[in-house]
């Protein structure tokens, strides 16, 4: 089975050049270090250390808290930490800076890997989330080194199309030392393809484990004071193809009644920025781009961010946020964000990728579904002309984000045997 796969992985690379010179197009982070994608990184990374694999922009945040906490734990232990798209890649840079290393992770080719892993050469892999590669396991198996999933989770689809692989899935899990899972449904499912209960361990999602920095808290006091000391602020974040023209629409509709809302617009994708700068002008919207650094004026209707890494710090100029992806059928994004700075958060009825922290939000009166423009409207403008109301759903939300911390401690410990002892 791995030797087909293999086969066949190799077979595709030119499909797979193809796309990303494609997508270069729009993003032309996707024309850059190819070398990286097939294992050459020599005078990249410091070897002998932690290797982090988050895959794009939701599990590198994710992985945040966990990387930040290995810093501080062992200090003289070098981390490099990889994604598979420039969004991640970006998101990484921006978070860690000089403190980690970051490549790519090459693709799953025999050759590419042991390249890698011959320059990482490292202590132990942590894979955050589900990203099980067939040779990257195996190869990190024959090395002896060991590999923790963290964050773990499988939906019941993944898991159905992984069910098809029979005895070897069984096998290649059986070849991953930890499987640290989200939750007990999520931990039956890998239970269930193969992998050993001593493998298996339910943590809770490190997603909870995010916090507002106080040196966070005040740039974002200075923003607001700049931007809209005396104005309201909503702001509309990770938005796909379909649901900027929904956000403009309701805004439009809010100003009737709050002439001197601002909207913050952030769409999910840097290739995203300029059609949605087009679609504001387009309806006649006074607008800014946060990249000129101007400060809006009374008269500015939107601010469309168009930087990365500054998501955090936007929340916290808003009254409330609609978190996007989740109108259009793609999942979702991380609503723990906004719930970190003690606002209400909306979100439309597609929510699949954070099914269960959706679940405990809306649980607490934490979260607000809407389903269009008229939804968007309605539940807005009862948020922006009741301050009781917005306080309610925001309490609750950081309530919910507070009581489900401790995943980051306990992944921690799980992660002590396979590290050098610390210096307390």
């Amino acid at each position: 089975m791995t030797t087909i796969y293999t086969a066949l992985l190799y077979l595709i690379q030119p499909l797979i050049w193809l796309r990303l010179w494609l997508r270069g197009r729009k993003a032309p982070a996707y024309r850059q270090r190819w070398a990286e994608r097939y294992g050459y990184c020599t005078g990249k990374v410091k070897p002998g250390g932690i290797l982090l694999h988050s895959v794009s922009v939701g599990e590198t945040l994710a992985a945040v808290p966990l990387v930040r906490a290995l810093r501080h734990r062992y200090p003289t232990l070098p981390i490099t930490v990889t994604t598979m798209t420039p969004t991640g890649s970006e998101r990484a840079q921006s978070a860690f800076g000089k403190d980690v290393h970051h490549v790519y992770l090459p693709y799953d080719l025999p050759g590419a890997i042991n390249r890698f892993l011959n320059v990482v050469d490292p202590k132990l892999v942590i894979i955050m989330e589900t990203e099980l590669w067939p040779n990257i396991i195996t190869a990190l198996h024959q090395r002896h080194i060991p590999l923790v999933i963290a964050n773990a989770r499988l939906s019941a689809r993944s898991a159905k199309g992984y069910k098809k692989l029979g005895k070897f899935m069984a096998q290649l899990l059986q070849r991953i030392t930890l499987i640290a899972a989200q939750n007990e449904e999520d931990g039956e499912r890998f239970v269930d393809l193969g992998l050993k209960r001593t493998q298996l361990t339910i943590t809770g999602s490190l997603k909870f484990d995010i916090s507002v920095t106080p040196e966070l808290a005040a740039r974002a006091l200075t923003l607001r004071r700049q931007w809209a000391s005396r104005r309201p602020v909503w702001i509309a974040t990770s938005t796909h193809e379909g649901e900027e023209s929904l956000i403009l629409d309701a805004h439009r509709r809010l100003l009737a009644r709050f002439p001197d809302l601002l909207l913050i617009l952030v769409p999910r994708h840097p290739e995203r920025f300029d059609v949605a700068r087009d679609m504001t002008q387009k309806r006649g919207f006074s607008y800014i781009l946060r990249s000129s650094g101007e400060i809006p004026s009374g008269s500015t209707q939107v601010v469309i961010g168009d930087t990365m890494g500054e998501l955090m710090l936007l929340y916290g100029i808003a009254d409330l946020a609609f978190v996007g992806g989740s109108l259009v059928e793609r999942g979702g994004h991380n609503p723990l964000e906004a719930a970190a700075h003690a606002i209400p958060v909306l979100m439309g009825p597609h929510t699949f990728n954070f099914k269960d922290i959706c679940a405990k939000l809306q649980e607490s009166d934490a979260l607000i579904t809407v389903t269009d423009v008229i939804s968007l409207d309605k539940e807005i403008g009862n948020l922006l002309s009741d301050d009781d109301y917005r306080r309610y759903y925001g309490r609750h939300a950081v309530e919910v984000l507070h009581q489900n911390q401790g995943a980051l401690q306990r992944v921690l410990q799980l992660l002590e045997p396979y590290l050098p002892p610390r210096n307390h």
